[in-house]
């Protein structure tokens, strides 16, 4: 790579091992099919099954559930890797950095037994189910009803950009089952998508992300099991989410830091091989200052995440540090990306370069897991 990246502080050889099995299969699997994923919407429900059979699924998961029995530093080495491969369509960090984990830590062991397997082995694939037509970052404000009846729970509500959405088997949901409670009115439910009374709304036309089934997902008096309920009696969704949204925003500062380094190392090739006015554009002042720029940004943000996972793997990471990981390396992302595409010039507005994606798919970075400026109000609290 024409980055001199240093080898990340929480690597060591066997995660390196593994980072040539992701990147194989992200270079085979994911980087030759992103055209025609845009023109469906979404991924092909085999790629699942795929990254099922080769170990790639719930690799955080303990073995006893079918996971691989790895650390987050598994799953941050895929979410790279797929990052550098330039696709945004599979959603696979939602699937097993995100719901996997909701099911592992909350769900009870008849239940864990019954879904962690088959999310781990591509038969089944999860998405999580908060915002809504009328409520984005403020979760205490859902209006999805959970009431209970006999020994299930009737959920009725309307929920949307969900990812994995059109292909989703179970979805955890986050419903009020004391409307009058606030926060602490708020459950979380795991919703088999075969359910009667579910039914999934139209892929939504996206700005970025065009090959991943982002979706509308609409509950007509759903009938779940009591059983299905997260945690061991209601009104502990709020807690459970904040617990679990410091990995889900780790998550997407891992996928910013390797969206800048593919950025910067696509521009130096680029620049280095188009000519103008005689010479190479890298030789021009202006280009060479904007990607000394950039390459400090991209070395930035790799100690700070670096930091970040290893307190994560320590268990250290707070709401905090996860608040200014995810805010940090998203604005970044997105100026380095875009200073980039300057430097493509005309090229780097054509769809057909992976540049002008990268450029339209990071601008959500901003804005889900909670938006940046949720992200300062976090930090703010604790100065």
């Amino acid at each position: 790579m024409p980055l001199n990246l240093p080898e990340s502080s929480w690597s060591d050889p066997d995660i390196e091992a593994f980072r040539e099995l992701a990147r194989t299969f992200c270079q085979k699997e994911l980087t030759p099919h992103q055209e025609r994923w845009i023109e469906n919407k979404q991924v092909d429900r085999e790629l699942w099954s795929k990254a099922g059979e080769v170990g790639l699924l719930g690799l955080s998961i303990p073995e006893e559930y079918g996971g691989g029995g790895g650390t987050f530093a598994h799953e941050a080495v895929l979410y790279e890797e797929q990052a550098r491969a330039g696709d945004g369509a599979w959603g696979v960090s939602v699937h097993s950095g995100i719901v996997a984990h909701y099911l592992l830590e909350y769900a009870s062991e008849e239940r864990k037994r019954e879904w962690l397997p088959k999310l781990c082995s591509g038969e089944y694939v999860g998405a999580i189910a908060m915002t809504e037509p009328g409520t984005g970052s403020d979760l205490q404000s859902i209006a999805t009803r959970a009431v209970r009846d006999g020994d299930s729970y009737r959920i009725s509500g309307a929920k949307t950009f969900i990812t994995n959405g059109a292909h989703a088997d179970l979805v955890v949901v986050a419903a009020k089952t004391d409307p009058d409670a606030g926060a602490q009115g708020v459950s979380l439910f795991a919703v088999e998508t075969a359910s009667e009374g579910f039914r999934k709304g139209r892929v939504l036309d996206k700005v970025g992300l065009k090959g991943q089934d982002t979706a509308e997902l609409f509950f007509d008096d759903v009938r779940v099991p009591a059983a299905n309920l997260l945690g061991s009696e209601e009104g502990q969704g709020f807690i459970q989410l904040m617990e679990q949204l410091p990995q889900e925003r780790l998550i997407i500062a891992v996928t910013a830091v390797a969206g800048m380094e593919a950025a910067i190392n696509q521009t130096l090739e680029y620049t280095k091989e188009r000519e103008a006015f005689g010479r190479p554009v890298f030789n021009f002042q202006n280009t060479k200052f904007t990607l000394a720029e950039a390459a400090t940004e991209a070395a930035v943000g790799r100690a700070f995440l670096d930091q970040c996972i290893e307190r994560h793997l320590r268990g250290e990471l707070d709401v905090q540090g996860a608040a200014m990981a995810k805010l940090w390396t998203t604005e970044r992302v997105n100026k380095v990306i875009d200073d980039c595409v300057q430097l493509f010039g005309g090229y780097g507005y054509m769809t057909e370069y992976p540049i002008a994606r990268a450029w339209t798919d990071v601008r959500i970075n901003r804005i889900f897991g909670g938006t940046n400026e949720i992200m300062k109000e976090i930090i703010s609290r604790f100065l």
